[in-house]
């Protein structure tokens, strides 16, 4: 199939269908030659991340006259012509024959004009409005809440940053540290270490390493570098008792016990059935074994009360973290999710705590970038027991970390460490 027809395709499915980027962006790779599955994915991410720009320029050229099924089209065409390299006419050309192609030959002279009148005034683009928060939100394609949110919690030049901050590089995970160099040698493409954790090795966004010897070996997996080091936040865990309360998709379950040397007795919680088949698939093809359960980890089992030397709580969370690799999850988020979410992240701390013996350690992580979820989320627990205190992470000053992508090079990425009094 045409590259640009499967570009639309996979952007409708995502954009008006609620289909997840990565996942129909894989789908949509299977069997393509790698330049194509390159450009393709350059097309999707590349439109997805300036989303709210594309629609500012296009709104300019042609108000109100974009139905559905020809936006898309402008958005692809809009993209390729402000921001990759396709010499304007080929691009202009390629997109009006799709709109033939897919029928739509009525809105081909549209296509034209519009996508023309893109290139012709590139150099004097549409002016962004004089608000900050709303000329922050164009420029970045970031919503407008979460603008106002990062502004108010991080202040101008933070938050610019922030939104600013380019896509990330694809991490992928060494399961074993021995294994680090020799992945490093054999994959299809250049690599590099990570910068905060030596088994985490960094490469180009849009590949599907999931498709690779060595991913369905258990030699490696696709983890983000925060992920890595909320495990290393636990210290060493050799010989201990660990539960990893929020556990599927199984990454850093299966980290904890790498770490440890598989000297761990490890027990995985997790609440919904379909995550415990994942999580399953994830241990046994890392080679880790654990105990599995499917349990609510906000609600507490007398069961487990002072059974763990550590626990970790990756709780549930609005995701802010991811939006520099992830940009759909940008037009997922919403202002309203984030109340809900504090509730139960505290419901579950609140519960896992009395999993923690005295002395062992409590670590708190999300993939966040949000107050309320984070730093006020711990003060508040630290605050309900005072059996726990803040207690120094292993790599860093102080008991908490945010990691953020334009500071850090990582994932937007929270982490605390707690002590349960002895």
């Amino acid at each position: 199939m045409n590259v640009r027809r499967l570009a639309l395709a996979v952007l409708t499915d995502v954009t008006d269908g609620g289909a997840y980027a990565n996942l129909r962006l894989k789908q949509a790779q299977a069997g393509l030659p790698e330049a194509d599955a390159r450009f393709l994915a350059a097309l999707v991410y590349g439109t997805l991340e300036r989303l709210l720009y594309l629609d500012h320029v296009l709104a300019a050229y042609a108000p109100g006259r974009a139905k559905k099924a020809v936006r898309g089209i402008l958005r692809l065409g809009a993209c390729e012509l402000l921001f990759l390299r396709t010499p304007p006419h080929a691009a202009v050309s390629e997109y009006v024959s799709l709109c033939r192609a897919l029928g739509k030959g009525g809105a081909a002279g549209f296509v034209n004009a519009v996508l023309r009148r893109v290139d012709r005034e590139r150099g004097t683009p549409p002016p962004l409005p004089a608000a900050l928060d709303e000329r922050l939100s164009i420029r970045y394609s970031h919503p407008l809440w979460l603008v106002r949110m990062w502004l108010g919690e991080l202040g101008r030049e933070e938050a610019e940053r922030l939104l600013a901050c380019p896509p990330l590089p694809q991490c992928v995970r060494a399961q074993y540290p021995e294994t680090a160099e020799g992945l490093l040698a054999s994959l299809p493409c250049p690599a590099e270490r990570g910068r905060m954790d030596a088994n985490c090795l960094r490469l180009a966004r849009g590949l599907d390493v999931t498709a690779s010897e060595a991913f369905a070996a258990g030699r490696m997996t696709v983890q983000g570098e925060g992920a890595m080091l909320a495990c290393r936040a636990l210290g060493d865990c050799r010989g201990l008792s660990v539960l990893d309360a929020c556990a599927a998709p199984g990454g850093k379950s299966a980290y904890i016990a790498s770490l440890a040397q598989n000297d761990v007795a490890l027990t995985c919680f997790e609440l919904h059935e379909h995550r415990v088949a994942l999580l399953e698939r994830t241990l046994e093809r890392l080679h880790v074994a654990a105990r599995i359960e499917r349990r609510d980890a906000a609600v507490f089992d007398p069961a487990y009360a002072d059974a763990f030397d550590a626990v970790l709580v990756d709780a549930p969370c609005s995701g802010l973290g991811l939006l520099a690799g992830k940009p759909d999850l940008r037009y997922r988020a919403a202002e309203d999710d984030v109340a809900p979410l504090a509730a139960v992240q505290a419901a579950i701390l609140d519960a896992c705590a009395r999993y923690v013996r005295p002395g062992g350690v409590l670590v708190y992580a999300t993939c966040t970038v949000s107050r309320r979820e984070n730093g006020e989320q711990t003060a508040a627990f630290l605050a309900r027991h005072a059996d726990f205190a803040p207690d120094a992470l292993p790599f860093a000053q102080g008991h908490a970390l945010q990691l953020l992508p334009h500071v850090h090079g990582t994932e937007g990425f929270f982490m605390a460490r707690m002590r349960r009094c002895t």
